[in-house]
């Protein structure tokens, strides 16, 4: 099924042989130098940071929104969740990982 879905995608899927496609490029502006460089490990890392408190922005949100109905058992829930995090920030913090240089 598999197979037969990818056939038929090649297939059907509209095709331009446009040399320019290949080429890569941020924000329409081409690239000077040499495209494929290697990033500091600390980038990735702060990447991923970003994305765990950001997740936890989102998870807060619906929590807020019931907050009321919840009682203290979501308080204290929530606060459990807020120190998993405040300890992986003193981890992050202490490994210096949110140093840029």
């Amino acid at each position: 099924m598999v197979i037969a879905a990818l056939l038929i995608a090649k297939l059907l899927a509209p095709w331009s042989s446009n040399p320019l496609k290949g080429e890569p490029y941020e924000c329409g502006i081409p690239t000077r130098g040499e495209t494929w460089i290697q990033f500091r490990v600390g980038y990735y890392l702060f990447a991923i940071l970003f994305l765990i408190f950001d997740i936890e922005t989102v998870l807060l949100f619906p929590w807020a929104v019931i907050m009321r109905d919840l009682g203290v058992q979501g308080l204290i829930l929530v606060s459990f969740f807020l120190v998993i995090l405040t300890l992986g920030l003193a981890y992050a913090w202490k490994k210096r990982i949110l140093r840029w240089m």
